[in-house]
């Protein structure tokens, strides 16, 4: 099974490129993040063309997840428990890989920025919702996946120049604190399990030419029980797709479960 987490930075502006990805690399299941736009609005006939089924917690012009999927879904919820704030940032459902049953969860994390504001203080807020969250269900002996754009940078590999990120919402301490918070639930970086070197990011911006330079980011993560790893066969970032004609500044990261 091939799980794909992508932020595509409007689902309609990427379309082309979306159904490129899903031609070329025919994930079982793609959990997307930013897809900006309502529910009724979401290109749900593009996607069922290529084999698709969509399930979408959609939000005007901003925000929104969704998951794509060859077979049909069921358990979605749409909410994370507590948020006050409602944005569409939370989608999940349950699979089975290997006849294990897994609670797959997709997250579009606030950004944060500026820091010291309300929208930084609702990231910590929401982060830490999330970990109670996960929490809850890991006590309760639930296989977990946990992926999406976290908007978190989580060591100084993960940065191009992390140094330019000392006092932003991305690296911040007490940021990196939470994401530490959910290593230690008991879920692991499936990435940098297998992948320890640097200069592997999924965000590049698109100023200054910082793609070409490959001045990026790590910042989409997809993290996974201890008991699912020996299941991971391949993980990879699919880093050519941000040289396509009108990219997202985000790339896919790809994990093939055996």
């Amino acid at each position: 099974m091939k799980i794909s987490t992508w932020n595509v930075n409007s689902v309609r502006a990427r379309i082309d490129n979306i159904n490129k990805y899903l031609k070329i690399s025919s994930p079982d299941l793609v959990l997307l993040q930013e897809i900006k736009t309502e529910d009724q609005n979401f290109p749900y006939n593009d996607l069922k063309k290529l084999g698709y089924v969509s399930y979408v917690k959609g939000q005007k012009s901003y925000n929104g997840v969704s998951i794509l999927s060859k077979k049909k879904l069921n358990d979605i919820e749409t909410s994370l428990p507590g948020d006050k704030v409602k944005q569409s940032r939370f989608i999940s459902t349950n699979i089975k890989i290997k006849n294990i049953k897994i609670n797959l969860i997709n997250i579009y994390v606030p950004n944060g920025n500026p820091v010291d504001t309300d929208k930084y203080f609702y990231k910590l807020d929401w982060l830490s919702l999330l970990i109670k969250f996960i929490e809850k269900k890991i006590k309760n002996g639930d296989q977990i996946i946990l992926a999406g754009d976290f908007n978190i940078i989580p060591e100084e590999i993960d940065a191009y120049d992390s140094d330019k990120y000392i006092n932003d919402a991305l690296f911040r301490v007490e940021i990196r604190k939470k994401f530490r918070e959910l290593i230690n639930l008991g879920l692991n970086d499936a990435f940098r399990t297998f992948n320890k070197k640097d200069g592997n990011y999924t965000f590049w911006d698109y100023m200054r030419g910082s793609y070409q330079k490959n001045h990026g980011l790590r910042i989409d993560h997809m993290l996974v029980s201890s008991s699912l790893i020996d299941l991971i066969k391949k993980i990879e970032i699919k880093k050519n797709i941000r040289s396509q004609l009108k990219p997202s500044d985000h790339v896919p990261l790809e994990c093939t479960f055996i």
